[in-house]
């Protein structure tokens, strides 16, 4: 191999879960883990682990009962990628003038969602390593 190429670690985790409320200490703990793997601060971490559970709260308040809320990690060096779905009954995305919104943008720094054709809503949380959340 040579010398200028350089490799990044990339590693992707994904959590599935029921989308019920019970399990999201399950995704608070994961989330915390492999923030930490990425040399998080104590803070950040706990930001990320304020933000999953937010962005849960949002997803599982349309979700179709009895599905399964499905979280991806991926790590990539100095930064977290966190998308939290679920199949929801509206296939509404979240509104983003909320307090709940601005919460997460100032937990986790990027935010944004989607909606797929089956009316599966997604949260996606980015965070950087030693970045500022919101200016």
């Amino acid at each position: 191999m040579p010398a200028s190429t350089k490799l990044t670690l990339r590693d992707v985790v994904t959590v599935r879960l029921p989308a019920a409320s019970a399990y999201l200490s399950v995704l608070r703990t994961a989330t915390a883990g492999l923030a930490a793997r990425l040399d998080f601060t104590l803070d950040e971490i706990e930001d990320l682990r304020i933000a999953v559970d937010e962005a849960c709260a949002m997803l599982l308040a349309q979700a179709v009962p009895g599905t399964d809320l499905e979280c991806e990690f991926e790590l990539t060096g100095d930064a977290m990628r966190i998308a939290v779905s679920v199949l929801t009954v509206d296939g509404l995305e979240p509104s983003r003038d909320t307090f709940a919104w601005t919460v997460l943008s100032s937990l986790a720094g990027d935010v944004d969602s989607k909606v797929g054709a089956d009316d599966r809503v997604t949260v996606v949380l980015q965070k950087r390593r030693g970045a500022a959340g919101a200016p």
